[in-house]
């Protein structure tokens, strides 16, 4: 149990991150709101009381409404009339952090539209963990929340990420995820290293890593149970002519400078900035060459 810090909550709404796993992950800033929001929503009202019983937090009398994907509609006109009413009203989510695949998305879009505050207390996030332990690249990342339930649909939709210049990472169920992973072999390329995060912060926490062939095979062989987020590293290097690269960068030249077209040009291209911005500099030359 911690000391908290009761106070009076300015009007608004307040999103807070909870345990993806751990109870203790929770952040005290976390803890703070829920012992002082006047009204207290949250995707899953049993495990946000379990929470609560756990870190000493009294309801003391408040209301404690339920906000689902089953019952928004019902729900957010009640959270809205005590946000009119000028009182605090928190908001949690069942596990990580609201707004990423999360029921209250549309709560907090309509808060925004009737010019209440809205406050975000940062914390847990599966996909933000799964990245940091995956071992792939993290300068970039695309997430792209559950793929599609048929193998046709999820082909297309891998077909559609594939060029990503990013780390793609997505939720999966137990019962998909060896389907999903043989998919994702078969569009992106059986090579292409990946890593497959379960239960994290969780006693069973598991982090495979191999290429999508081999974590396809392994969770064949083997299935798992538990909550998954799944990492894929992002394509190979892309092969482009050195003269498409040129005419790309002169088509924006005119209006950028070096720096700027280079940039642009690598990202749409998937190319790394270095060798762009060395063909940029040599047609800048050029054409100041040719203005002389």
């Amino acid at each position: 149990m911690v000391n908290l810090n009761r106070q009076a909550l300015a009007p608004g709404i307040y999103l807070i991150a909870t345990p993806i796993g751990a109870a203790r992950d929770i952040t005290l800033r976390s803890l703070d709101i829920l012992a002082s929001a006047d009204v207290i929503a949250a995707e899953d009202t049993r495990s946000l009381r379990k929470l609560m019983d756990i870190h000493g937090i009294a309801l003391e009398g408040r209301p404690l409404i339920a906000y689902h994907d089953h019952n928004g509609a019902q729900a957010r006109p009640r959270l809205m009339a005590a946000l009119e009413a000028g009182k605090s009203v928190v908001y949690a989510s069942e596990a990580g952090t609201p707004m990423v695949a999360d029921p209250g998305f549309d709560l907090a879009r309509a808060a925004i539209a009737a010019g209440h505050c809205v406050i975000s207390a940062p914390g847990p996030s599966a996909v933000v963990t799964a990245l940091t332990l995956s071992g792939l690249p993290t300068d970039r990342f695309l997430f792209a929340g559950f793929l599609p339930s048929t193998c046709a649909a999820r082909k297309t939709a891998l077909r559609d990420l594939a060029a990503v210049p990013a780390t793609l990472a997505f939720y999966e169920s137990p019962k998909r995820v060896a389907a999903m992973l043989r998919d994702a072999a078969d569009v992106l390329g059986g090579d292409r290293a990946a890593a497959l995060c379960r239960e994290l912060t969780k006693k069973f926490e598991e982090v495979l890593r191999g290429t999508l062939a081999e974590l396809a095979q392994e969770l064949q062989a083997t299935p798992r149970k538990g909550e998954m987020v799944v990492v894929i590293d992002r394509a190979g290097e892309v092969s482009v002519n050195e003269s498409d690269i040129e005419t790309a960068l002169r088509a924006v030249m005119g209006n950028m400078s070096v720096r700027d077209a280079a940039d642009a040009v690598s990202h749409d291209l998937g190319l790394k900035r270095r060798q762009v911005y060395q063909i940029a500099l040599r047609i800048g030359a050029d054409e100041r060459g040719h203005d002389g």
